[in-house]
């Protein structure tokens, strides 16, 4: 039986000046502005200059919240973002937590990479309940994905709309704005080598080769058999953690108010709203800022704030996948 009200108290966006529209990807990638925005799903994203790494975007955004509180009071930093970060070996959760000021929390990372953050709130969630010393987790998730696309690379051509951002949330004991209900996850590991970084880690360590052939770019082993493989599950994978995360919560498909959801090319995004019967207004489509590693979710509900579709009492899911394969979704009562 829940006795605290463990939910969001507040959320912040952040994103890089420079803007890449769909006409501008066109000159890269040749595919003609129309296919980019219309099944792509995207009109334009934001990309980070080299002044800013994947960990000072989070910072950014987080640093919204902090100013309107102490931070001092947060027990736990959290970062939940891009695998992509400024080194490779290296965490970045001290950097966080040394330069937004939060001395009395302690740091760490949660890595799933797109999935992430539903799997982020059901974690902090779990935290919070269970230790009566912490009161205050902030989330913080940075992607500059965007730097490692190789555009003439034809296999990774899914992966074009990556762009930057960065996101965050504060969630406490006795929240005023939400409650975070219950999660639901799916695993198929069956796609663990689909889609990685080829050179870089212990696999095919950097050399003048793996440059040469350009391997610091994520790439796909083979788009077609991933895409055999991938279809007839990816959409059934979603239906399922969505609504066994409002089921386990009390409440029914038809009970969604808002769908925050990762972003995907156009027709997935269709086909998943057909599937549940929820009308495109009652989501969130990053159409202007393209899909950006585990963040989409909380720049929706952020931007859903924003635009005033979450009313009091309204039933919010978070969903998400990461490649490897993850699904993941986490129910939200507003107000």
């Amino acid at each position: 039986m829940r006795t605290e009200k463990i939910g969001i108290e507040a959320t912040s966006v952040f994103f890089p000046e420079r803007i890449e529209t769909a006409k501008d990807l066109s000159k890269k990638t040749g595919i003609p502005e129309q296919v980019i925005i219309e099944k792509f799903g995207l009109h334009q994203k934001h990309v980070s200059d080299d002044s800013m790494q994947a960990t000072d975007l989070g910072i950014e955004a987080a640093r919204k919240i902090l100013s309107k509180i102490d931070p001092l009071s947060i027990d736990v930093v959290i970062y939940f973002g891009s695998p992509h970060k400024d080194y490779l070996v290296w965490s970045c959760a001290p950097k966080l937590q040394y330069e937004l000021g939060t001395k009395n929390a302690y740091a760490f990372e949660l890595m799933n990479v797109s999935s992430c953050f539903p799997i982020a709130l059901k974690v902090a969630k779990d935290m919070l309940r269970s230790d009566e010393k912490i009161k205050n987790i902030l989330l913080v998730g940075g992607c500059k994905e965007s730097q490692i696309i190789d555009y003439e690379n034809p296999r990774s051509r899914f992966m074009f709309n990556f762009g930057d951002g960065g996101t965050a949330a504060l969630l406490t004991k006795n929240s005023s704005n939400s409650e975070i209900l219950e999660s639901s996850i799916i695993t198929d590991g069956s796609f663990y080598e689909d889609v990685r970084v080829p050179a870089g880690g212990s696999k095919l360590f950097p050399s003048l080769e793996t440059v040469k052939n350009r391997q610091h770019y994520i790439d796909v082993l083979d788009p077609s058999s991933m895409k055999e493989r991938l279809d007839p599950v990816s959409i059934p994978n979603f239906e399922k953690v969505i609504r066994q995360a409002v089921q386990n919560s009390g409440y029914s498909l038809q009970d969604i108010k808002v769908l925050l959801p990762l972003h995907t090319k156009r027709s997935m995004f269709r086909e998943l709203l057909h599937t549940l019967q929820i009308p495109e207004e009652n989501t969130i489509y990053l159409d202007h800022h393209g899909h950006m590693s585990a963040l989409d979710p909380c720049v929706g509900l952020h931007f859903a704030q924003e635009q005033g579709k979450l009313r009091e009492g309204d039933i919010a899911v978070a969903v998400s996948a990461g490649t490897g394969y993850t699904w993941a979704a986490t129910t939200i009562q507003w107000g």
